[in-house]
This record gives structure tokens, C-alpha cells and sequence, in this order.
């Protein structure tokens, strides 16, 4: 059964939400930028490196059974 996607009718209560949101978030200090560009390049070179052996197993694994 496929539900219909309809507007819901309380938009400025949501709209107050994420406002408030807003007002208590702040900018980062340089350590804690870094810290997070860190973390952020060490999990994507993560997960480069698992697709990069994932491609490696599809593509060679097939030469071993010949």
C-alpha cells in the first residue's frame, strides 16, 4: 500500500525548531576544525581503501578458478 507524501500543516512550528537549532550552534575553534578534517579525511580514505579491495577481489578472484 503506497502512502501519499502530503505537506505536513504545522511548517512554522518546524521552522521554530530548526531556528533554535541555529541560534545555539557556534563556530568551531581552529583544534576542533581540525580534529573533525582529520577524522573526516581518515574515514574516507577508509572507505576507498575497502572498495579498492573489494574491486580487487571481484576483479582478480574470477583469474584463480581458470
Amino acid at each position: 500500500m503506497v502512502e501519499d507524501k502530503q505537506m505536513p500543516m504545522n511548517i512554522p512550528l518546524r521552522l521554530g525548531e530548526y531556528t533554535r537549532v541555529l541560534k545555539l550552534t557556534r563556530k568551531p575553534t581552529r583544534e576542533e576544525f581540525t580534529i573533525i578534517a582529520k577524522v573526516a579525511g581518515a574515514g574516507i580514505l577508509l572507505i576507498g581503501f575497502i572498495g579498492f579491495i573489494i574491486y580487487l577481489l571481484i576483479t582478480v578472484m574470477p583469474g584463480w578458478f581458470k
